[in-house]
């Protein structure tokens, strides 16, 4: 039995002789341990113990502590700043605000101020407090030291948050939130998190400066790329804004999966279950005006038919139109005869029945009843 005992007292003054020699090492490794259970989560756990991440994680965030509580005292020793941002590290770890890991990081970045990590640490240490103009300041700090994806990303998303006094401001906050994130997916473009904020910058300048289909599939490609990397996969953000984008593309079953699928990820967030049930709403009412046409009495439907004429055709009256130098011909055909994709140079006539919009006031869904001319 006194063999075993003086083993094992043998075996943890090694361990403290390990940590003597070189502590921030160390540390630097229990840290990096923490990020890689957080961010690689789902490796190593199946999605219905999703509802258990946020507190799995916590709990790993004090065993890591408790390794800076072991090493007590080597802040002083000559890499107090590195150990103020490693310790500020493991608390930022949460989604949380955790005031100590402010105080941690400000001495750190005050100590050493060319650390740009712990500059970004800092500024997502504020974010988290909504004190986006603080945030902003830390990323700019961070920047004035050497470019790196991570400031990068995050000023696009802060950007979007600043509040502004003009719309002015706003696009331009936006825009430059959209080079943001495109400089920042140029230094790493395996990074998936900055491809999900690229997608992100580009859904909100379709929101703000310009609805344009070519903005949503540049949102939709980043969003691809993003979802090719495993830690991004693993972020429930990432399905609920490409469920957004999907929606605004009008593809709606697309659009449900990925509300379930951040769902799934993050059981205990509220929105995207409301938002997929706002969806489904709304499918349904537009159904139910398809099946009954608008709830138009059949007298009035009748009359509307028959007010049908080709003089409301209006530039495309008389079956062609000019486009530049060139005239265009066109067909006059049902809305039956359409098929799914472009259907050039062919016009359809009809009457708007009635319209819905939906709480995100965007896309404006018209039910119509179209009648060629063939079919009156």
């Amino acid at each position: 039995m006194s063999t075993i005992i003086d083993d094992k007292v043998v075996a943890g003054a090694k361990s403290l002789n390990t940590i003597k020699e070189d502590p921030i090492v160390a540390l630097t490794e229990k840290v990096k341990s923490l990020y890689l259970f957080r961010d690689h989560y789902f490796e190593n756990h199946l999605i219905k113990e999703a509802i258990k991440k946020n507190s799995d994680v916590e709990k790993e965030m004090r065993e890591t502590i408790s390794k800076f509580d072991e090493c007590k005292g080597y802040e002083i020793d000559g890499s107090r700043a590195k150990y103020y941002y490693l310790k500020g590290k493991a608390l930022n770890v949460v989604d949380r605000y955790i005031p100590q890991a402010e105080e941690l990081l400000s001495k750190a970045v005050k100590l050493e101020p060319n650390l740009t990590e712990a500059w970004n640490e800092l500024g997502e240490c504020y974010w988290k407090n909504d004190d986006i103009q603080q945030a902003k300041n830390c990323f700019l700090g961070a920047l004035s030291h050497g470019k790196n994806k991570v400031s990068l990303r995050n000023l696009s998303m802060v950007l979007r948050q600043e509040p502004t006094s003009t719309s002015e401001q706003r696009a331009q906050n936006i825009q430059q939130g959209v080079e943001y994130a495109k400089e920042s997916v140029s230094l790493d473009t395996t990074d998936g998190t900055s491809w999900a904020i690229l997608g992100n910058a580009y859904l909100s300048s379709f929101f703000t400066l310009a609805q344009s289909p070519n903005t949503l599939r540049l949102c939709m490609s980043a969003y691809t790329q993003a979802e090719k990397d495993i830690v991004a996969k693993s972020n429930p953000d990432l399905f609920y804004n490409k469920a957004i984008a999907l929606k605004y593309q009008e593809e709606y079953n697309l659009a449900l999966n990925s509300f379930e699928r951040a769902m799934s990820l993050d059981p205990t967030w509220e929105t995207p279950s409301n938002k997929r049930d706002e969806l489904l709403h709304y499918l349904k009412d537009v159904q139910n005006l398809v099946n009954t046409n608008g709830r138009v009495k059949p007298k009035r439907l009748y009359q509307m038919i028959r007010a049908l004429d080709t003089k409301h055709l209006g530039p495309y009256k008389g079956g062609s139109f000019t486009s530049g130098e060139n005239s265009i011909k066109l067909d006059l055909v049902p809305l039956k005869s359409l098929v799914l994709g472009m259907n050039r140079e062919k016009v359809v006539l009809g009457k708007v029945v009635c319209w819905i919009q939906d709480s995100d006031c965007v896309p404006l869904i018209l039910t119509l009843n179209l009648y060629a001319l063939k079919h009156r």
